[in-house]
């Protein structure tokens, strides 16, 4: 039986846990930015929403960690996953064409975040003969 190797991101503006599954285990690395806290003032008549770009370092950061993976789920509550999305595909896409998904995930633990990977993989299921051919 042929092993995959996938990778589960869940980032937010403060951290990324990176988790890579496989068949034979799971290894996990978080990173965090060098400056997570940022405090945004809105102007009166401003134009521009007001948010904070995550840093290119950051985002760097988690690509690096994620270019051996074969394919790539991104979790996260708000903006910063899809912009992990976005960035991974303009920097390196050999690596953006093996992002999966990008989801929405509040604050799941890490139990619940392998939970999830492994049951969106398909890691660790008993497939039918059907399902095999395929």
């Amino acid at each position: 039986m042929q092993s995959h190797f996938h990778a589960v991101v869940w980032i937010d503006h403060l951290q990324a846990k990176i988790f890579h599954i496989g068949f034979s285990g799971l290894d996990e690395v978080v990173l965090h930015p060098h400056m997570p806290t940022r405090h945004i003032h809105h102007k009166a008549n401003s134009i521009g929403s007001g948010h904070v770009h995550e840093s290119g370092e950051f985002l760097k950061q988690v690509l690096d960690a994620v270019s051996d993976a074969g394919e790539i789920l991104i979790l996260g509550p708000a903006g910063t996953k899809i912009e992990l999305a976005k960035y991974i595909r303009e920097h390196n896409p050999q690596v953006g064409n093996r992002i999966a998904a990008v989801e929405a995930a509040d604050h799941p633990s890490d139990p619940q975040i392998v939970a999830y990977a492994k049951r969106y993989f398909k890691i660790g299921i008993v497939r039918s003969a059907t399902d095999q051919r395929k």
